[in-house]
């Protein structure tokens, strides 16, 4: 052998000696050939305590069990399952321990014969750090699992303390908003109790005023009746009986529109839909207020239209019909129309007269209760009269409304809707 080849072999022995991993060399029938210190260091050997002997003295079962059988497979058929290809495997240290490592084996021929070289990388480490990946994983995924479950504890009752609290905002609120309806009830109530104080206070000043005219026309025409008891006074004692009568008839409306209110205040007006002759109601209508009529003053009638049968409540439309012609004929002096206009929905009455009008400044407060124009303060009246008209008018569904110029006349409007016969 040159001393190249010594050199050279001397470089290879200490190159595979100082190796970090372990390398060793078998036979075709197994036996180790050489094994190097760092291969001795992991099994827990010395050199000449493995160096003869049977590579599968390193090995675990099963692998211990199957190693004479794959090498003979291997020398016959030539079909690696680990030589050439590498896997991880399994060895045996010499305590007994079973420990993990890398283990790649590659066919040598040297000349006239065959020896299969291993190389033995350790992975205890690596296997320990991947079990120590897998713990802390595994106890990552516990204290995430832990902690989710808690974020769900807290989220659950955060989620129910807000549902409680919502619950809480919700019953305040509806509680406020019953004190507040409580309240505006209250307030509607002392407003309301206001109102009627007020209006039993202008009722009582009222009613002392308006039954003290008529009721002293009355006394002092009964007693002036009383003297005239000869013959050819029957005049004077006829102008006297049509005081009182007129009185009377004054009393009684008054009466009537005290009744109408009370009524409509208390919501026991009923509405009775009957089948009517529009034109006969007016006509008679304007037959009982002709006792009402001012010398040379007389009420015009037309009907303009179809076949004036209606359906509508008798009573109700009467009373307003009553109420506008007897306020035309008390506050003017001249004829008074009073116009029917039939239309294919409803009908329409104009009551018109050419009297001392409204002025303007009154308009807006007409259809108030008891309320009476500033023109109007010596002629007797209650006030109520348009303010009834207005929510009989309303409660047939109605509208009503006027046009009036002072010291020109006055005309109201009401439209009632019908069903035609």
């Amino acid at each position: 052998m040159t001393n190249d080849n010594t050199d050279f072999l001397m470089q290879l022995e200490a190159i595979i000696d100082t190796a970090i991993d372990g390398i060793l060399t078998i036979d075709t029938r197994g036996n180790v050939e050489r094994m190097n210190p760092a291969a001795a260091n992991l099994f827990g050997y010395h050199t000449d305590e493995v160096q003869g002997n049977n590579i599968k003295m390193l090995m675990p079962e099963p692998y211990h069990s199957e190693h004479d059988g794959y090498l003979h497979r291997y020398n016959t058929t030539k079909v690696p399952h680990i030589i050439g290809i590498g896997r991880e495997v399994k060895g045996k240290r010499k305590n007994g321990e079973v420990f993990p490592f890398r283990l790649a084996v590659s066919e040598v021929i040297l000349n006239d014969r065959i020896i299969y070289t291993g190389v033995i990388h350790d992975l205890t480490e690596v296997k320990n750090a991947e079990q120590q990946i897998r713990e802390l994983n595994k106890n990552l995924e516990h204290t995430v699992s832990q902690r989710t479950y808690e974020l769900e504890k807290t989220v659950n009752k955060l989620l129910s303390t807000n549902r409680a609290y919502e619950s809480e905002i919700l019953e305040r609120k509806i509680t406020e908003q019953k004190l507040k309806d409580s309240e505006e009830e209250l307030t509607r109530s002392l407003s309301k109790e206001k109102e009627l104080n007020e209006m039993k206070s202008r009722f009582v000043s009222m009613a002392s005023h308006e039954f003290r005219t008529p009721l002293t026309s009355i006394l002092s025409s009964a007693a002036i009746i009383g003297r005239y008891d000869k013959e050819g006074q029957q005049d004077k004692r006829e102008k006297h009986v049509n005081r009182i009568k007129s009185s009377v008839a004054n009393l009684t409306g008054i009466l009537n529109d005290f009744l109408s209110l009370s009524k409509l205040e208390e919501g026991r007006v009923e509405v009775n839909l009957a089948e009517l002759n529009l034109d006969l109601l007016c006509q008679e209508i304007i037959e009982d207020t002709k006792q009402l009529l001012k010398s040379d003053q007389k009420i015009i009638h037309k009907v303009h239209g179809d076949d004036p049968h209606v359906i509508v409540d008798e009573r109700i439309l009467r009373n307003v019909i009553f109420n506008l012609i007897s306020n035309a004929i008390k506050y003017s002096n001249k004829d008074i129309s009073c116009d029917i206009y039939f239309e294919e929905d409803h009908f329409e009455l104009v009551v018109k007269d050419h009297g001392i009008g409204i002025p303007l400044e009154d308009q807006k407060h007409l259809f108030t209760r008891f309320f009476r124009a500033d023109n109007v303060t010596n002629i007797q009246g209650t006030g109520l009269g348009l303010n009834i008209v207005k929510r009989y008018v309303e409660i047939l569904g109605g509208k009503i409304r006027f046009e009036s110029e002072h010291e020109a006349g006055t005309s109201f409007f009401v439209t009632i809707p019908y069903i035609k016969i």
